[in-house]
Formats: structure tokens, sequence, C-alpha cells
């Protein structure tokens, strides 16, 4: 019996890594896999020539011809002249079988030749016509793939809220899916939806025989009934729905006690915008669910809230929950959760788990067993402060995590404000107490109240990627404060009793940032140990502001735009756009060293990385893809070896 045991384990480790990492130098998931590792096992391009790198291709998008266009506001929904303004091109193509697939941040659809940036077809389902979709905009992340046998499908979810299934050779709708090759989003949910309030930003995620979709739902709804975030799973041949999980349970569910005086029945959001990720071997999804309505005040839902800003693990047949566990209670501080959950095998004290990797916008990394979601490291319940809004209850403890230590400032005391002078400290002093501010859970207020991390993390969208050969995790994230301040709300037009008033990231004295950087940072995190390796500011920031103010250099500050991470065998890459407010260095793709975070290389770009890179070997050659710009000037960059 021993030595069967000896032998299971020892085969254990292989088991457990199979399906992590994008598979045979292709790149078939937002994430690379359906863990979301972001890793690729390629090493062609590597520390002793990545300074051979440079632009191979550009593929131009289909939206730059779009975005001149000036739609009436009867039909869009726009003023005049207002055109067809698009966010900043945050997606990420995939690669299958020579092919690059990717949608546009008008919802469009491209298959391009992965080798030579080639285009082969384009699918517009002219979503854009339905007008502007809600919070970011016209936002994309990507699609999503699924074959059998012959057949080949991508999935697209759009602004307008529509799932097609298209043919994957040549971007035809497929006529069996739903009722022309798509599925109304906004149709089939416990309530009716406002069109309006409601989109996709996010990929689909294909797991077996389904595709689970999430939403993203406007941030400032003005009553307390807005669209219900509930997860969905669509049949991939039919569009057939499958299965609802209610991410505010219903009637007779687990978890409607922690939301008192029935307000389990109006309270909407509590939804995925972002991205799903999934064990394709146990069958489970992992779903990182947002705030509820509204962010900032919880007055009107009383209670923990169960499933808002919780982890929660279902099986993907069937939408059954397998556990769940809730990072914020009764959360006010819009720290929903923003990115991918990563999965990730690690040995911890002797012992293998497959684990899932949680980053925060609190600067937390929440670690768990994803097969029962036991915590790796003990979750300790800590007091936090109470609220002095009228009306507010909030939760006397939050969750914080013993291991790892947060990769981000969490709270504000007069020893976070700048001090390149004793003006300038006795400046950022002044500004200080001009609101209320205190540790990572101080309650909005009245008054106004500082907030770090801010609304945008810490850690966002651009998620962390982990190598599955060490167990190493690198997690780019910001530190700016913000503002918040409620009111009362207007009751001639809103049913709630506080809202979120003006606010925002506060200037610090001169212009300068409130608090010292690193305003961005880039962390490696070891998951088997959960100490951080190491912590390097990305970018300069304004130090060149700094010195031109005459003061002595202060080194890098970190700063400006940066893309999610990409993990090779071999190397660390990692888009920069150079810091806004004295930027030193353009557009660029940092070549990091994973076990150093020292910069290598940097190759220069012609335009601002947007999207997370991948990469993925064709013609015998490794090229990275990134995506770039906004507007009337995005699309696709190819690097590889020159």
């Amino acid at each position: 019996m021993r030595v069967l045991l000896a032998l299971c384990l020892a085969a254990l480790p292989a088991t457990l890594s199979a399906q992590q990492g994008a598979p045979d130098g292709q790149w078939p998931v937002y994430g690379g896999d359906a863990g979301s590792t972001k890793y690729s096992a390629l090493d062609q391009i590597h520390e002793g020539n990545a300074d051979q790198v440079s632009v191979l291709w550009q593929w131009n998008s289909p939206d730059n011809a779009l975005a001149g266009l000036n739609p009436s506001p009867s039909s869009s929904g726009f003023g005049a002249n207002s055109g067809l303004s698009v966010a900043a091109f945050k997606a990420t193509p995939i690669m299958v079988d020579g092919v690059l697939y990717i949608r546009t941040s008008l919802s469009l659809v491209a298959a391009i030749d992965a080798a030579s940036g080639e285009q082969l077809w384009a699918f517009d389902p002219k979503s854009y016509e339905a007008g502007r979709p809600t919070n970011l905009g016209f936002n994309s992340r990507g699609v999503a793939h699924w074959s059998e046998g012959a057949e080949s499908r991508i999935f697209l979810a759009t602004g307008d809220s529509r799932l097609w299934a298209l043919d994957a050779a040549t971007g035809v709708p497929v006529a069996g899916f739903g009722g022309d090759g798509s599925v109304d989003l906004k149709s089939g949910l416990r309530r009716e939806v406002d069109g309006r309030a409601y989109q996709v930003i996010s990929p689909p995620l294909v797991v077996g025989d389904v595709v689970v979709v999430g939403s993203s739902i406007f941030d400032g709804p003005r009553y307390k009934t807005a669209d219900p975030g509930d997860v969905r799973a669509f049949d991939v041949r039919t569009g057939e729905l499958r299965w609802a999980f209610h991410t505010v349970p219903q009637a007779g569910e687990l978890g409607i006690d922690t939301w008192e005086d029935d307000s389990w029945q109006y309270t909407g959001n509590t939804n995925v915008w972002s991205i799903m990720s999934a064990d394709l071997e146990l069958g489970y999804v992992y779903l990182p669910i947002g705030t509820p309505t509204n962010d900032w005040y919880g007055g009107h839902r009383l209670g923990d809230n169960l499933f808002a800003e919780s982890l929660v693990a279902v099986e993907a047949a069937t939408g059954r929950r397998v556990w769940h566990y809730q990072l914020v209670h009764h959360g006010v501080w819009d720290y929903d959760i923003p990115a991918a959950p990563t999965l990730i095998d690690i040995t911890v004290d002797g012992r293998a788990i497959k684990a899932v990797a949680q980053v925060t916008k609190q600067g937390f990394v929440y670690v768990f067993d994803r097969v029962t979601g036991e915590p790796v490291w003990p979750i300790e319940e800590r007091p936090v402060p109470a609220s002095t809004v009228p009306g507010e209850r909030l939760s006397p403890t939050q969750p914080f995590p013993t291991r790892p230590a947060a990769f981000e400032r969490q709270g504000i005391t007069v020893d976070d404000l700048i001090d390149f002078t004793p003006e300038l400290r006795a400046e950022a002093e002044a500004l200080l107490e001009n609101n209320d501010y205190g540790g990572l859970y101080h309650p909005p207020s009245e008054r106004g109240t500082l907030n770090l991390p801010g609304w945008a993390g810490g850690a966002n969208w651009q998620g962390a990627a982990v190598d599955p050969t060490n167990g190493m995790m690198y997690v780019p994230s910001r530190t700016n404060p913000i503002t918040v301040r409620l009111v009362e709300a207007d009751a001639a037009r809103s049913d709630f009793r506080y809202m979120r008033g003006r606010g925002g990231s506060p200037l610090g004295p001169q212009r300068l940032p409130l608090v010292k950087g690193p305003h961005t940072r880039l962390t490696a995190i070891d998951l088997n140990t959960g100490e951080h390796v190491w912590q390097i500011p990305i970018g300069d920031g304004i130090r060149s502001r700094v010195i031109d103010m005459g003061i002595p250099d202060p080194g890098p500050q970190g700063g400006g735009a940066y893309t999610g991470p990409l993990l090779t065998e071999t190397l660390l890459f990692i888009g920069h756009g150079g810091a806004r407010d004295g930027a030193q260095g353009g557009p660029a793709m940092l070549v990091l060293d994973k076990e150093t975070g020292e910069t290598l290389h940097t190759i220069d770009l012609p335009f601002l990385p947007t999207g997370t890179p991948m990469t993925y070997m064709s013609g015998g050659r490794q090229l990275i893809v990134v995506a770039f710009g906004r507007s009337e000037e995005a699309g696709l960059l190819a690097l590889a070896l020159n």
C-alpha cells in the first residue's frame, strides 16, 4: 500500500500541471489557458537575443474607419459630432491553428493570419448602432473558441449584449445557434434589464459543452432596483440556456439571510464584469464577483451581502455552487474583484495543492485550495471602523490574509505623503486634513474620505501571471488614492438615501501626487511560501519633473500606463507607455529578468500598448502580439526576432 501511495504521489505533479500554460505553441484562451496563467513555455526569444526583437507586422483594426463616423442622436444615443469614440483597445487575441481571432472595441471580430498579419475575414454585428455601451463605453477584452471534430466556432459577446457563434473558418454566424447565430443576453434574466445599463466587455469562457458569460452593469445607478448580474451558461451548439447562477441569492437559496429586509429582491449589479477562469479537469468555473448596488452606500442592503465581492466556484455543467469565499463583507469601497483568478499548482510545507490565487484592488492575494475552497494560509477577520453615515451599518470585521503580504500600500497616514522638501510635505499634510482618512477599510463619509487603494486598485483587470514550473506570481499594480464623498440623493431623481458625490484622484501639492511613489509597481511573489521575492517601480513616473524642480534625483517613481504581464520559459514581458507628467521614454515592451525584476531590454514601440500581450509559434518563429491605440488608430503589433 505504501509503495502504491508513493507511486501515486510521484505522478501527481505531472497530473496537476498538465492543463497549465498555453499548449503546443498556441494561445487558445484569453489568458493562455483556462486558468489564466498568461504563461507559455516558448523560449526562442531569450535573454541573449531580446535586443534583436522588433516589429514584424502591424494589423489595423476595422474600427479605425468606423470611428470617424458621426451617427445621429436618434439612432445611436450620441450627441452631435460625437463620433464613435472608443476606449483604449484592451483586447488580447487568441491563436488557434495558425489564426488569430480578436474582438475589436466596436465588437467586430477579425481573423488574422498569425504569421503574416493578413486579415482573413471580419464579422460586424453592428452592435454600435445601439449606441454607446455603459460604463467605459466601447471596450473589449476578447473572444472564446470551441471545437469538436470538424466544427470550430468563435464566441463573441458584444457591447449590445448579444452572444454570437461564428464559424471559425469563415466568420459566418452559425445558423443553429440561437435564432440568427446569436442569443440576446438581455432576455431571460430574472427581471427585465435596461439595455443602456447592461453590456459585456470580457470574453466568454468555454468549458466542455457550455459557454459561460458575465456582464458589465452601470456603476452609477440612481435606483435601488438595478439590473441583476447573474452569470449564465449556454449550450455551445444550440445557444440554449443551460443554467444561471444567482449572484444575489433568491428565495430559498443559500445566503439569502445576508440580505436584510428582503433587499435581495431588488438589489442588482453584483456581476462578473472581469475575466473568469476554469479548471477543465475538475469541471469548475471560478467567478470573480463585483459590488452590489450601489458601490458606496449600503443602507438599503444591510447584511454581508453574499455573493457580492466573493470568489465562487461552480460546476460548469450545472452551475451548482461548489464553494465560495467572500473577500469583502457589505462592500462600500468599490473593491469589486477586478481580474481573472489564476490557477497554479504549488507545494506548501511539503504538501501539493491545486490552488487558485485571486489578486484584488485592495492589494491582497487570496490563495485557496481550488478543489475545496479552504484558504492555503489563515485569513483573519480583523476589526474595521464603523460608518458615521445615517442608515449605514458596516460589517464590524473584514478578512485579511496572513500570507502573502499585501503588494500595495493600504490606507493613508502622514508618513505616506510626499516629502521631497519640507514645504511640499507641509502642503500635503494640509490637503490630507481636508478629508477623513485611515486604514484600508476606512468608510466613505459625508465630509469625504481618502481611500488607498482607490477604485482602480491596487490590481485591476490586467491581473497577474503565474509560472507553473515554480509557483511564482507576477502582479502589476497602481498606488493612487481617491476621494469619496457621500451626498444625500435627490428624492425626485433617486430612491437612494445617499450616493457618491464628486470625487476622484486628489492632486497633491504643485500638482504632484499626494503620496510617495512608486505609483506603479510590479511584485514577484512565491506562492509556495507566500513571500515577496522582489518589487520594482514600473517606469520613471514624475522623476524628471521632480529633478526639474531643483530636487535631487529621487530615482524611478513608477507611473503611466502598463499592460498585463506575459511570462515565457525565459522572460517576463510587460507593455509600458511612459509616465504621464514628465515621462522619460516612449511606448515600449519591457523585457525583464524573472528572477530579479531587472530590465534586460526595452523594445521601442510605435504606439502605446494597451492590451495584455500574448505569444505563440508560427512558421518556426516566436511572435509576441499586443494591442495598441484607440478610436481611429488601433490595432495589433507583432514582435519577433529580426
